[in-house]
């Protein structure tokens, strides 16, 4: 199979080209930035230059966008041009070539500020049945693009499926009260539990996504890693996150050896269960394998988040955390 890969210079699409090339298909790596695994530079915002590298291609992966950290640093107009527009030209071309699948990179991010429940209310329990609630230009920007897909699945048979993905990305957290309180490996080991996914985990829903694209036709699926919790454990994560994850997982020891801290509240909490029933994907690493590998001095993510390494958002540095929060 010969499949196009939008983003291929950042951290999702080049974890696609490394595991797409590891297999018997035809990857094409495209990005408006060069890199090892992009061979096609230009811009999907221009109609032309993406109708003419969908033409022979069997699917298309698009990763490529503007996100969160762009937000600050990107005009609003210029999320719409890539993340709506963007999106468009490629299902445009998908469908006038007659692309067997359309693999859409979405974001928990658009749940927004469902994601923020009110002082005293349970953490979010974030499945695919609750409604999103963007609270900026990337979230608003990403939802639309996902109403595209949608609308090019009913009208054209367009075989798409939205993935909406939680954090991968290796770079430092972009709140100050984090990287100041934790350990950046312990605040992403924390995440596991509710708001991050390996990035080998994010590439490989991805290919499962490819796989079942015909069958299912359309769907969206929250993509982070498996989370220990019951719903019924809502209202304590709020309260009290260090309790009811100790009742699920013993992670004491390791945390103290370490002189790690547990988040004190979880304000939500991804779903991944129809991307695994649906999709058939497995991922392998959450909080409980995290904690067992580095209970073994190993690292407890995938050596191809290492191997892909930090990419940085911004060609500048900035003073103050890894991009300015908006």
């Amino acid at each position: 199979m010969k499949i196009l890969v939008t983003g291929s210079s950042g951290h999702l699409g080049e974890a696609l080209m490394r595991l797409l090339r590891s297999t018997a298909h035809d990857a094409i790596g495209l990005d408006i930035k060069p890199g090892p695994y992009t061979a096609l530079a230009g811009s999907i915002t221009d109609a032309d230059f993406a109708n003419a590298h969908v033409r022979d291609v069997d699917a298309v992966i698009h990763t490529a966008t503007l996100h969160k950290p762009h937000v600050a640093t990107h005009s609003r107009q210029d999320f719409v041009d890539v993340n709506i527009t963007g999106t468009l030209n490629l299902l445009e071309a998908a469908r006038e070539h007659g692309a067997g699948a359309f693999i859409f990179t979405s974001t928990t991010s658009a749940f927004g500020h469902v994601l923020r429940p009110e002082e005293g209310a349970p953490a979010a329990w974030v499945t695919e049945e609750l409604r999103p609630k963007p609270k900026n230009i990337y979230g608003i920007t990403k939802l639309a693009a996902e109403h595209l897909c949608s609308l090019f699945h009913e009208k054209y048979a367009l075989n798409t499926l939205i993935l909406r993905t939680s954090r991968f990305f290796p770079e430092e957290d972009d709140s100050r009260a984090i990287r100041d309180g934790y350990d950046d490996l312990n605040a992403k080991v924390n995440e596991l539990l509710y708001r991050r996914v390996d990035i080998e985990d994010a590439a490989n829903a991805h290919l499962c996504a490819l796989k079942r694209a015909g069958d299912i036709g359309f769907g969206r699926y929250i993509i982070s890693a498996t989370a220990p919790f019951s719903e019924d454990d809502a209202a304590q994560l709020r309260a009290d996150a260090p309790s009811v994850v100790r009742r699920h997982v013993a992670f004491d020891e390791e945390f103290e050896r370490r002189g790690w801290k547990m988040f004190p509240s979880l304000d939500r909490v991804y779903v991944n269960e129809a991307a695994r029933r649906d999709l058939g994907w497995s991922p392998k690493v959450d909080f409980k394998t995290a904690l067992a590998r580095l209970s073994s001095g190993e690292n407890p993510f995938s050596d191809l988040m290492n191997d892909i390494g930090k990419k940085g958002y911004h060609d500048q540095v900035f003073e103050d955390g890894p991009f300015p929060v908006d």
